[in-house]
């Protein structure tokens, strides 16, 4: 049982480094037949395949925006302002508002992917070894409690970086004026930075949760020879 969840949860993502993950095949029964160079590649493909499969595709255009899952949308105190627009006949510039917040995530995301990609490498096994028993979304919430602080701390300045590339600064400046000039309505300042920095995070742990899942569930999800010959011995 225990030699099942070792495979199981190093299949999911980039949660262990290469190194910790030979300490893995080297614990590994030598009864299974398996050659341990073999199950070293495959897991270390899987890795690969759960960043390129779902963390890239929020990288691209639209990789927010058009997905559901993870689409950033106006927080509680600018659903008033989106309102307000639209009722005044400016509702093209509340939608240009809500791309222009998508569009600073994907931007950030593409850059800041590396960093993520080395917190996340920072798990050690022992770490690893006291979630093993626990919940089909133990290493997603473990990898969220122990990298959020340090990430936030990352893409923050990318976030603020990328609203000024993309224009989402210039947008937003625009629509809270527009907004705080119409008569009788309570003046907004949101923080902005603050708010795309957490939405793009979530999107971040929540498509490398669909990934985590689709590697537990999903036979097909195995693409190669080599992943379905090492994901085999854990069915």
């Amino acid at each position: 049982m225990v030699f099942k969840k070792v495979f199981l949860f190093c299949s999911f993502f980039a949660l262990i480094s290469c190194a910790e993950l030979q300490q893995v095949v080297n614990t590994l029964p030598t009864q299974t037949g398996t050659d341990p160079t073999m199950i070293a590649s495959g897991l270390r493909q899987a890795l690969n395949f759960g960043i390129e499969k779902q963390v890239s595709k929020l990288t691209k255009e639209n990789g927010f925006y058009s997905n559901k899952l993870v689409k950033i949308m106006l927080p509680a105190e600018l659903q008033k302002v989106d309102q307000t627009l639209r009722d005044i006949g400016l509702g093209s510039l509340a939608d240009q508002g809500i791309k222009a917040l998508n569009r600073a995530a994907e931007d950030a995301v593409k850059e800041a992917t590396p960093i993520f990609v080395t917190a996340v490498k920072q798990i050690t096994f022992t770490d690893a070894k006291n979630i093993l028993l626990g919940p089909d979304n133990a290493a997603t919430n473990y990898l969220e409690q122990r990298t959020n602080t340090a990430l936030y701390a990352k893409f923050n300045p990318v976030i603020k970086r990328s609203f000024s590339k993309v224009g989402a600064d210039q947008i937003w400046t625009n629509i809270i004026n527009r907004y705080n000039a119409v008569p009788f309505v309570a003046k907004v300042n949101p923080d902005l930075t603050d708010y795309v920095t957490n939405e793009a995070l979530n999107g971040v742990y929540k498509m490398i949760s669909i990934e985590e899942k689709d590697i537990r569930n999903n036979i097909a999800a195995r693409t190669t020879t080599l992943l379905r010959q090492v994901f085999a011995l854990q069915d």
